[in-house]
This record gives C-alpha cells, sequence and structure tokens, in this order.
C-alpha cells in the first residue's frame, strides 16, 4: 500500500505544477489593476509604481510565477494585496469553516443518497424506485440559492427554529455551531445525495444481476444480508469514487450557498478576492482546492485497494 502511495505522489507532483501553471496564467487575464484597486481614490503615480515595484507586478510574467513558486515551495503563498495578510494565515482562518459545512453536507448526502439508492434498486419498477427517481429528479434541478432563500422564509423567518444566516465557531459554541450550519448544509447536502442516489441505484443494480448474488440466494441467506454484505460491498467502489470528487467539490467552496447564509468559506473568500483583484488570494486558494482534490482521488484509490482484493494482489 505505502509503495502504491507512494507511485501516486509522484504522479501527482507533475499534475500540480501544471495547475500551477495554468492558476497563475489565467489569474493575469483578469481585468483591471490591482494596483489601482489598492491605491483608492488618491492614484499617486509614485504610489502606484511603489505598490508595483513592491509586490513584483513590473517583472515578466514568468519571473513573477517562478519567484511566486519558489515562494509555495517554502510554504508561502503570498500576501494579500488587500488585507495585507499572509494568505496561508487567510486559508487557515476559513479552511474549518468550509470542512465543517463539507463534512456536514457529505453526511447530510450519504445518509439519504445511498439508503435511498439501495431501495430504488431492490425495488426496481415499484413505487419506491418511482419516489426515489423523483427525489433525485429534484435534487439535480431545484437550484441551491433558490432552496436556499425557501429554507430561510420557512425555517428562519415563519418558524424561527433556526438563524437565518452567519457563521458561530464550534469551537467556542458546538450547539449555536451546528444550528447555523444546518441550513447550508441541508441545502448542499439535498444535491449531493440526488447524485449518489443515481451511482448506487446503477451500482446496485449491475451487482444484483451477477451470479454470485443468485448463489447467495441460493445458499438461503437472508436477503438484508444478500443486500448489505454482499450487493453492497461489491457496489461501493463507484460510490467511494464519486463520494470522494463530491467532497473535493465541497472543499473548494460552495460560492453561491456560502453567499446566501453568509458562511465566511472558501466560496466567500474566493469570490472576495476576484471582485478585489487579489491575486495572490485567488491563486492560494485554487492551488489549496487542487491540491485538495488530488489528496481525494488519492483516498478513493486507497479505498478501492481496501474493497477489492484482487486490486491488492496487482501491487
Amino acid at each position: 500500500m505505502l509503495g502504491f502511495i507512494g507511485r501516486r505522489l509522484i504522479i501527482a507532483i507533475p499534475t500540480i505544477v501544471l495547475i500551477s501553471i495554468f492558476v497563475f496564467a489565467l489569474q493575469k487575464l483578469l481585468p483591471g489593476d490591482p494596483v489601482l484597486a489598492m491605491a483608492g481614490e488618491e492614484r499617486d503615480p509614485e504610489v502606484l509604481e511603489f505598490l508595483r515595484e513592491k509586490y513584483r507586478l513590473n517583472d515578466p510574467i514568468p519571473q513573477q510565477y517562478l519567484h511566486w513558486m519558489g515562494g509555495v515551495m517554502q510554504g508561502d503563498l503570498g500576501v494579500s494585496l488587500r488585507t495585507r495578510q499572509p494568505v496561508l494565515e487567510l486559508i487557515a482562518e476559513k479552511l474549518p469553516v468550509t470542512i465543517q459545512l463539507a463534512v456536514m453536507a457529505m453526511t447530510i448526502a450519504l445518509m439519504i443518497g445511498i439508503p435511498a439508492g439501495i431501495l430504488s434498486a431492490v425495488h426496481k419498477g415499484g413505487w419506491i424506485d418511482w419516489l426515489a427517481n423523483l427525489f433525485a429528479l429534484s435534487g439535480l434541478s431545484v437550484p441551491n440559492f433558490w432552496l436556499g432563500i425557501m429554507l430561510i422564509l420557512l425555517v428562519s423567518v415563519k418558524l424561527g427554529w433556526l438563524p437565518a444566516s452567519g457563521y458561530q465557531p464550534l469551537a467556542t459554541d458546538p450547539l449555536r455551531s451546528i444550528q447555523t450550519m444546518l441550513m447550508p448544509a441541508f441545502v448542499l447536502g439535498t444535491g449531493l445525495a440526488a447524485t449518489l442516489m443515481r451511482h448506487t441505484r446503477s451500482a446496485m443494480l449491475g451487482v444484483l444481476r451477477a451470479d454470485f448474488i443468485r448463489t447467495a440466494r441460493a445458499k438461503g441467506l437472508r436477503e438484508r444480508t444478500v443486500i448489505l454484505k454482499h450487493a453492497l460491498r461489491n457496489a461501493l467502489v463507484p460510490i467511494v469514487t464519486i463520494s470522494a470528487l463530491l467532497f473535493g467539490e465541497l472543499l473548494a467552496g460552495a460560492v453561491l450557498t456560502e453567499q446566501i447564509f453568509t458562511i465566511p468559506g472558501f466560496g466567500k473568500m474566493i469570490v472576495d478576492a476576484v471582485f478585489n483583484r487579489d491575486y495572490a488570494v485567488v491563486q492560494g486558494v485554487v492551488l489549496c482546492t487542487a491540491v485538495a482534490f488530488i489528496a481525494m482521488n488519492l483516498a478513493a484509490d486507497a479505498a478501492y485497494r481496501w474493497l477489492n482484493p484482487r486490486m491488492r494482489e496487482q501491487g
């Protein structure tokens, strides 16, 4: 397993380098001048030139990239042009918020999507299958921003059960923190649950037609044992894949949901950085997001080998 992980990490290095090049190059295509945004209303030419020299914006683009990448290799993602705060500190502040939201949303998605997919496959063509597919279609079709607004109006404004927006750190007040995150996590989780339900249903239908399932039933095993122990275990590989990718997507930040519920996570930070032309923050957040996706893929590959003994034998 360690050798497998080592080979994957070696492959990931050039991938991260290519991503960093694209991130840096595309960032330069954004319209506007970040120095003008920093200078405010008093745009003294000497001040503008000083800022460009300070942040090396007058250097050729390849030289700017090498300077930035050299700092990244040393754990320095640069300094925010807007707040003058190190990007690594900004990410460290927002990362716990995004992780909490991602974990809660993924938990809701798994609790709804996988059981719904299993029931839909087992009762193919029945009313349970019809309801599960209706739920999946609704989850994929309803926009997150509309569902979020409707939940705020109903749950917060009308019923007063949960706070409409804001964020409370988990360490200071766990109960209040969960209350503030419950609605945005539900908004994200229902959409992900629809995707998980469709993939679980498809994987389970394929496995349930296999010969070993018929053999297990012929041996007189209980249907629950056949479904959960034999069928589900063999159907988990594609489910693990999509779950890892969806979790990586959540770590990238749910832009609209965080904006609606005023959650200070990755999504809100990157939107503010784009509008403020804060190059260093955008580059740092996107690079961290890419690394998170690669890490999720590595975790999914490791899970494959644990779930499928034949892959472990291949080395």
